[in-house]
């Protein structure tokens, strides 16, 4: 979700609750990455272990404990957002370096990085955020192709009470974005799930009527030619970011897109990370 509304819809309808279209077994890179190329989202159950979901809950406890609720309804005025996770924990790089999800963002992006990382804890009395396409947010046209990439990783049960993720099946083919009300799916899924969802995509959190908040982490790729909304170069300096596997570096912001658009100094900015010689 971005940190500030792009242009939302005033969408207030009724959604169908379900399996979502792109729900199944689905392994093959290529697989999931056709499923979202045509229907703009996919379900993937059971990614995470029980024990995964709970180590990366502990993670993230101390920063909610100390997280206000969003200050307008686009943000959630009951949702506590924590921002800028992979800066705070490392409890997700295996997330963001999941071979099926980081292939599936390979083949719809080619070259990429890290947009977005934010824990999203919807609370009671959480209204339905108004449905929106994270790529709003750049003066592109839609034909520039596919811009960024969410992934939606579970740390609840995402059920119709309690705040799921709505999308709009196959909006994002259309430019103007609008929506009828039985167009909406609620993507339910259990913990340890992922939801992915391309940022052209209609899609909002949903209402929570429940007693209890509904915790999920969204990890957004986008190409690496685009601005990130994450300013990655102030957000993971040097000294955060050396030591880490060299892929996520990359995906940190520490690349380059061919042929040199992101140097520093005229060097490739891996170069930072490496042992100071004097």
């Amino acid at each position: 979700m971005s940190a500030s509304p792009p242009d939302p819809l005033d969408v207030d309808a009724a959604a169908d609750v379900g399996v979502p279209t792109g729900a199944g077994t689905l392994t093959d890179v290529a697989a999931v990455a056709d499923r979202v190329r045509e229907d703009g989202y996919v379900v993937l159950p059971d990614v995470l272990s029980a024990d995964q979901v709970a180590a990366k809950r502990r993670s993230l406890e101390p920063f909610l404990e100390r997280t206000e609720f969003g200050g307008n309804s686009f943000l959630g005025r009951r949702t506590r957002r924590v921002f800028s996770v992979l800066a705070k924990v490392r409890s997700f790089d295996d997330a963001i370096l999941h071979p099926l999800v980081l292939g599936t963002a390979d083949r719809l992006l080619g070259d990429h990085q890290l947009c977005v990382s934010t824990a999203i804890d919807i609370h009671p009395g959480e209204a339905a955020q108004t449905l929106h396409a994270d790529d709003g947010v750049y003066p592109l046209p839609t034909s520039a192709g596919p811009l960024t990439l969410n992934s939606m990783w579970a740390l609840d049960d995402f059920t119709a009470a309690n705040g799921a993720t709505r999308v709009v099946p196959r909006s994002h083919h259309r430019p103007d974005k609008r929506t009828a009300g039985d167009e909406i799916v609620v993507a339910e899924m259990a913990a340890g799930s992922v939801l992915l969802y391309l940022g052209s995509l209609l899609h909002g959190g949903g209402a929570n009527t429940t007693d209890r908040p509904r915790l999920g982490v969204v990890l957004e790729y986008s190409v690496s030619w685009l601005r990130p909304q994450e300013n990655l170069g102030l957000t993971y300096p040097p000294d955060l970011v050396r030591g880490l596997p060299t892929r996520l570096q990359e995906l940190l912001g520490y690349n380059l897109y061919p042929p040199f658009l992101g140097y520093v100094d005229g060097r490739h900015p891996r170069e930072l990370l490496l042992p100071d010689e004097g």
